[in-house]
C-alpha cells in the first residue's frame, strides 16, 4: 500500500438525536461546535478533515502499539440526527467507508437508532458502536485505574455495584443488537472484527474511551478497507447541499475518489433528464480540523470541497458528479443506472407519492416505506408540486388509500396548495415519525373506506347552523355551519331536528376554497339548492344527515367502525325519526 495512493476513509457519525454524536466528534477534533448549534441539535451535515498528525496526537496508543499507519487520516462526517444519513450515497452503496453509531449506554436503542441500524444493514456499511455517556452511570469513577491506564483497566477498576450496572447495560444492548442479527461485544473481547460489531464505551464529557475509539477506527480501516481506499485517477464526488452566500450559489460536496482540478469540466447528475455539464469557477477545500474553506487549484480525495460552477442549472443534493471528458452518452447511462435504477427498483405500479430533499433521503424513505409495506408509485426530489397533487388525485379513482403524498424534509409549493383540496399531505423532518404518521393515516383511511363500503354512500353528520353567517337566502341558500360530529360530505341529504327534509349539500367551502368534505369541529360555508333560509332555517339550531332505515340498521350492525360522536349522532337521528314512526329502524 503506497501512502499516496490511499485516500482518507470517510467516517460518518450517526445515531439518535441526543445521544452525543456531535460531542464525540468534538472530542476528536477538539472543537466546540455543539454549543453553537440551535438547541444543541446539529442543523446541517458538516465534514472535518482529520489528518494523520492530529490522529497520533489525539491517540498516543497508536505510537505505543507500534502500528504503522498507512492511511493519511480521516474525513469525518457529522449527520443531523433528524435526517437519514444516507443522503451520503455513491454508486454501489454508502458513501461512508465506516460508520460510528453513537448509543447512550443508559438509554439503549431508540427509534432513530433502529432506523440507522436498518440503513447501515441495507447499505452493508461496516460500523462500530460508541457506547457513550458511561460517566452518567451512577457512581462511575472516571479513569478509575489512573490517567495513563486504558479503558479496559478503568472498567475493571470500577466499584462492584457500578461494574454490575455497566455489565447489565452493555449486555442488554448486545441482546438488542442480536434481534437485528448482529453479533457484538466489547472491543477488547473480540478476536475477529469481521464477525462481531465492536462496542467501545466512551464519555464525550471526560474523554474516556476516545483514544480507543480512534484506535479501533484506524485498525479497522487498515485491516479491512485497503482495497476500497485505493485511489483511482478519475475524480468522483457527491453533492451534499447547495448553499447561498451573498447571491452566489455554492455546492458543498465530498470528493470520494481521484483528483479534481480547477480547470476540469464536471458532469453533475440530475434526477430526470440531461446531466449538468459545467466548468468550475471557484474550487475550495475544507481546512484540516475546522470549517473554513481555502481556494485550491487541485484537490485530492477524500475531502470536503466547495465549488461554484459556471452553469446556472439547479443542482440537487445527493447527486453524483464526475469529470467530464466529452463522453456524454457513457455518463448519461452511468447516471441513469445510479439514480433511476436505485429509485425505480423500489417503485410499484400502484401506490402513494413520495418526495424528499435529496437522492439519499429519497432512497432511505423508499426503503423504509417498502419495509412497512407502503407501496410508492411516484417519487421525486424537492418540494411537493402541482404535478404530485395531480398524480395523487388520479389515485382517488383507482384506490383512495393511495391518494396520499408524503414528504421528508420538504415543503409544499404555493400553487400545489391551491389545488390540494381533499388530497392529504404528510410531511416531517424526522423520517421515522413520517413513517409512523403514514401507517396511522393509512390504517384510519382503511377503516373509513371499509365503513363507506359497508354503509354505501351514507355518512353520519350533525351540523350547528352559524346564524351570523348567512351569505345568501335562497337559490341556493348559502350559510355557515360548524360540524359538531361525524363528517360532512358533498351531496349528502339533510334534515332538521324535527325530521323535516331540507335538501342536498351542493357545495362546501373552507377558507374560500371548494372542498369535498369537512371534518369534526371545522367551520365551513355550505350551499343548499331549493331552500329559503329565512323561511325554513331561521329558527333551526341543528341539521343532521338524513339516512334511510336500512342505512341505520347497517350502521348499528357495524357500530365497531363508528366513533363515540358518530354513535351519539346515530342515536339522536333515531330519536328524531321515531317522533313520527315509533318503530323506525327497529
Amino acid at each position: 500500500m503506497e501512502n499516496r495512493k490511499i485516500r482518507q476513509p470517510i467516517v460518518t457519525v450517526c445515531g439518535h438525536v441526543d445521544h452525543g454524536k456531535t460531542s464525540i466528534l468534538d472530542c476528536l477534533r477538539q472543537s466546540c461546535i455543539q454549543e453553537t448549534e440551535a438547541g444543541g441539535i446539529t442543523q446541517k451535515i458538516s465534514f472535518t478533515l482529520y489528518p494523520i498528525e492530529q490522529l497520533k496526537k489525539a491517540c498516543p496508543l497508536i505510537e505505543k502499539s507500534g502500528i504503522r499507519l498507512e492511511i493519511p487520516g480521516f474525513l469525518l462526517i457529522d449527520t443531523p440526527g433528524h435526517a437519514a444519513f444516507t443522503n451520503l450515497r455513491k454508486r454501489g452503496g454508502s458513501l461512508a467507508d465506516l460508520a460510528v453509531l453513537v448509543i447512550d449506554i443508559n438509554e439503549g436503542i431508540k427509534p432513530q437508532t433502529a432506523e440507522v441500524i436498518q440503513i447501515l444493514k441495507h447499505n452493508k456499511t461496516p460500523f462500530l458502536i460508541a457506547l457513550n455517556k458511561i460517566d452518567n452511570i451512577s457512581g462511575w469513577r472516571s479513569y478509575a485505574a489512573g490517567k495513563d491506564a486504558g479503558l479496559k483497566e478503568s472498567i475493571e477498576s470500577q466499584p462492584q455495584n457500578v461494574r454490575q450496572i455497566f455489565d447489565e447495560r452493555y449486555m442488554t444492548l448486545i441482546g438488542s443488537l442480536n434481534s437485528y442479527r448482529f453479533d457484538s461485544d466489547l472491543f477488547y473481547k473480540i478476536d475477529d472484527f469481521t464477525k462481531k460489531i465492536a462496542l467501545v464505551p466512551t464519555s464525550a464529557a471526560t474523554k474516556e474511551g476516545i483514544p480507543e475509539l480512534i484506535m479501533m477506527l484506524c485498525g479497522l480501516s487498515q485491516k479491512y478497507l485497503a482495497d476500497r481506499l485505493k485511489l483511482s485517477e478519475e475524480a468522483k464526488g457527491v453533492v451534499l447541499e447547495v448553499k447561498k452566500e451573498r447571491s452566489i450559489n455554492y455546492i458543498e460536496a465530498i470528493l470520494y475518489d481521484g483528483m479534481l482540478f480547477k480547470s476540469d469540466e464536471i458532469a453533475v447528475a440530475s434526477f430526470e433528464g440531461e446531466p449538468i455539464i459545467s466548468k468550475i469557477r471557484i474550487l475550495e477545500e475544507i481546512e484540516p480540523l475546522c470549517s473554513r474553506f481555502k481556494s485550491k487549484e487541485i484537490v485530492k480525495a477524500s475531502t470536503g470541497i466547495r465549488m461554484q460552477i459556471v452553469e446556472k442549472a439547479e443542482v440537487l443534493p445527493g447527486m453524483p458528479f464526475l469529470v467530464y471528458k466529452g463522453n456524454l452518452e457513457e455518463i448519461k447511462e452511468m447516471f441513469k443506472k445510479e439514480i433511476s435504477g436505485s429509485v425505480s427498483s423500489m417503485l410499484k405500479k400502484q401506490g402513494i407519492i413520495a418526495k424528499a430533499e435529496s437522492l439519499g433521503s429519497l432512497e432511505a424513505l423508499l426503503t423504509l416505506l417498502n419495509q412497512n409495506n407502503i407501496p410508492v408509485m411516484k417519487a421525486g426530489i424537492g418540494n411537493i408540486n402541482k404535478s404530485d397533487i395531480i398524480s395523487a388525485k388520479a389515485n382517488l379513482k383507482i384506490n383512495e388509500l393511495d391518494a396520499l403524498i408524503v414528504g421528508f424534509n420538504v415543503s409544499v409549493d404555493e400553487d400545489a396548495r391551491e389545488i390540494q383540496e381533499n388530497i392529504p399531505i404528510l410531511t416531517d423532518e424526522v423520517i421515522y415519525k413520517l413513517i409512523e404518521n403514514t401507517l396511522e393515516f393509512r390504517a384510519e383511511k382503511r377503516r373509513e373506506i371499509e365503513k363507506k363500503r359497508l354503509m354505501g354512500m351514507a355518512t353520519l353528520c350533525k351540523l350547528e347552523i352559524l346564524h351570523e353567517y348567512v351569505f345568501r337566502n335562497t337559490k341556493p341558500a348559502i350559510f355557515g355551519v360548524r360540524i359538531d360530529g361525524g363528517k360532512l360530505i358533498s351531496g349528502i341529504s339533510l334534515m332538521d331536528e324535527n325530521g323535516e327534509k331540507i335538501g342536498k349539500i351542493k357545495n362546501i367551502q373552507s377558507e374560500n376554497r371548494s372542498v369535498q368534505e369537512a371534518a369534526e369541529k371545522m367551520e365551513v360555508a355550505v350551499s343548499v339548492p331549493g331552500v329559503n333560509f329565512e323561511r325554513q332555517l331561521k329558527n333551526v339550531k341543528n341539521l343532521y344527515s338524513d339516512i334511510s332505515e336500512s342505512q341505520f340498521r347497517n350502521f348499528r350492525k357495524n357500530k365497531d367502525l363508528l366513533s363515540a360522536s358518530e354513535m351519539k349522532i346515530l342515536q339522536e337521528i333515531a330519536e328524531i325519526k321515531r317522533k313520527e314512526n315509533a318503530d323506525w329502524g327497529m
